[in-house]
């Protein structure tokens, strides 16, 4: 399979689209630390096996297994086989925002339970097959694939991945048990206040459950503690920013909710034994 580009770009997009193929020794390259993602991503692995956390969520991923992952997702990539292929559809975050999807994203409300399904061998050798003409699409000269062609096909791939899940008897609107409800429910809570609410407490007043019952529960399901998810959320973020970007340590201690640099210093030591400093020299 031809490729438009010879590597992925894992923080945006630097078009407005890009189709193409990745093998698991270039994507082995970004096994070093979590990084944000900006675009879309819709991808289907076609050979070989891989794991990642997605957000604070580690997930096996095997041959025919498609993913999808919504901007601002976090994801470290932990290790690719050597003979894994993976097809990837990214949109850049400018392209998302200029257009107005009628359901932009609405599969928002899964990702938090699982953002990849398995998928039969017919329906993989389709996407497959799609992902190929796509991309001579892309290729022709004068190009046959233009901006416009992208929005049915971004509308087109989030109505696909809900035909998936649909056809696999998945709840597409409560997980399978109240306990697993109420993880998924404070795990999303978490992503989205992380920087301002660092205690169990904020989450259990604004769920209007006792710290005790969400506690248990969310151990019971996870085997974490509550409080656990919530420094993965700080400290993946962190690291993103100390790895991924110049900013002061000040600034991104700021930007997480720790009004004192010299706690958040500590805070992190105690987490990843090394200062932010080293970690970022590292």
């Amino acid at each position: 399979m031809d490729k438009q580009d010879n590597s992925i770009p894992l923080f945006d997009c630097p078009v407005d689209y890009l189709i193409g193929d990745a093998t698991g020794e270039l994507m082995n390259e970004y096994c070093r630390f979590p990084c944000k993602i900006k675009c879309g991503v819709f991808a289907l692995m076609v050979e070989g096996s891989a794991s990642a956390t997605i957000d604070i969520t580690k997930y096996p991923i095997k041959k025919n297994d498609v993913a999808i992952l919504k901007p601002d997702s976090f994801l470290l990539i932990h290790e690719f086989s050597k003979d894994a292929l993976v097809y990837y559809i990214l949109f850049s975050s400018a392209f998302l925002e200029k257009h107005d999807f009628n359901n932009r994203f609405a599969l928002n409300t899964l990702l938090p339970h699982n953002p990849i399904i398995s998928i039969n061998e017919d329906s993989a050798t389709a996407l497959k097959a799609l992902a190929d003409a796509l991309t001579k699409a892309c290729n022709t000269r004068p190009p046959m694939i233009n901006t416009e062609n992208v929005v049915h096909l971004f509308n087109f791939l989030q109505t696909t991945y809900l035909n998936f899940i649909s056809h696999e008897g998945r709840s597409l609107s409560k997980p399978i048990d109240r306990k697993e409800e109420i993880y998924h429910d404070y795990v999303k809570l978490v992503m989205a206040h992380y920087q301002e609410w660092h205690h169990v407490n904020n989450y259990a007043k604004a769920m209007r459950m006792s710290i005790p019952h969400l506690s248990s529960t969310v151990r019971q399901v996870s085997n974490k503690n509550a409080r656990d998810i919530i420094d993965d959320a700080i400290l993946t973020d962190a690291k993103a920013q100390l790895k991924m970007s110049n900013a002061q340590v000040k600034t991104i201690a700021l930007s997480l909710g720790f009004d004192n640099v010299a706690f958040f210093n500590r805070y992190f030591r105690s987490h990843v034994n090394m200062t932010p400093k080293e970690y970022r020299n590292n």
